[in-house]
């Protein structure tokens, strides 16, 4: 009789430990997840997820601090940083359009902010970029880019035919504004070679314009700027006209220009009027960014534009409506799928 108890106690303790072993089924910390509840929390959608995990941290390339792609970029993160569980997003200072494609293109970010024409160049491997970049498609386009010419009230300088032999900054290495300014100078019958060229970011090129180390600055950007704002509280400044037969010449050799008219009240405190050339502000995203989160962020940044607007007054130009005005490039499936619903 004892032994029976005895392997009856022996059985029944067995039988615990393999139901305790097989109920561990769940992978990774033993907890299993229900397809169910997998989309609930928005981390796979099953439809159209690329089948990796989400992307945790996220860069957004922006530009100079002085610039309007910096405080617009800034706001979108936070924007991600705050609507999206389990995903930070910080907004950093960059060099701006053709560096932020490099550097999305590399994997050094998941988003971008660049200038539709830089973006079209680096899909097609044309103009500055030696070959195509093939890791990131469009997610939105925000509001028109003005190329701005800026120079003191009393420089002489009139058109950008007088800026022959001038100290001109043409924007930071690997800008867009590099790019403009150098198609510009072309358009008006000058190159790089004729210019003594600085290559300035806003901010600088405000700073070496007061203090008279250069004669004239190129600036691809929003109206206000920042840096022009602010250098025309403490100096005397204006904006200087492209000659019309240059601007007939860039519409035409560049589809994505389209001529553009200052208004004199752009500024607070100077007349600002001039005739110049825009291009189009977008957001790309790098194609490593699961479908599924990029559906979410651009519905983050679309029910939240509020923050953009607060950002910089040109966040009030972003609308659902002109989201693909000027888009240069393929969509973000994810991106597309979300405007497809809308």
């Amino acid at each position: 009789m004892k032994k029976f108890s005895w392997l009856l106690v022996l059985m029944l303790t067995l039988s615990f430990v393999l139901a305790a072993c097989g109920g561990d089924s769940g992978g990774d910390g033993g907890e299993e997840t229900t397809e169910d509840e997998t989309t609930e929390e928005g981390e796979s959608s099953g439809d159209g997820a690329s089948g990796e995990g989400w992307v945790e941290n996220i860069t957004v390339l922006t530009g100079g601090e002085a610039g309007v792609y910096f405080p617009i970029g800034v706001a979108m993160a936070d924007i991600i940083d705050s609507q999206l569980e389990d995903v930070s997003a910080t907004g950093v200072s960059s060099g701006a359009s053709v560096s932020n494609a490099e550097q999305l293109n590399n994997g050094e970010a998941q988003l971008a902010l660049v200038q539709n024409d830089i973006a079209y160049y680096g899909v097609e491997g044309t103009n500055m970029f030696e070959e195509p970049l093939e890791n990131y498609s469009g997610v939105l386009t925000l509001y028109p880019e003005t190329i701005q010419l800026v120079t003191l009230a009393d420089s002489g300088i009139e058109s950008v035919s007088d800026l022959e032999g001038m100290r001109v900054a043409i924007g930071d290495v690997g800008s867009g504004t590099e790019a403009n300014a150098t198609q510009i100078l072309e358009a008006h019958g000058l190159s790089e070679s004729d210019v003594d060229a600085q290559y300035l970011d806003f901010a600088d090129a405000s700073t070496n314009l007061q203090d008279g180390n250069v004669d004239a600055a190129f600036v691809t950007a929003g109206t206000p700027t920042g840096a022009i704002q602010e250098l025309s509280a403490s100096a005397d400044v204006k904006l200087v006209s492209f000659d019309q037969e240059a601007i007939d010449s860039l519409t035409e050799e560049y589809s994505y220009y389209t001529q553009h008219e200052i208004p004199a009240d752009a500024y607070e405190n100077f007349d600002s009027t001039a005739t110049t050339v825009a291009v189009q502000a977008m957001v790309i995203a790098s194609n490593d960014i699961p479908d599924d989160q990029m559906y979410e962020m651009t519905k983050a940044l679309f029910e939240n534009l509020d923050d953009l607007s607060n950002a910089h007054v040109r966040g009030e130009e972003v609308t659902l409506d002109t989201a693909q005005d000027g888009m240069s490039i393929d969509l973000h499936s994810g991106a597309q799928q979300y405007y497809d619903e809308q």
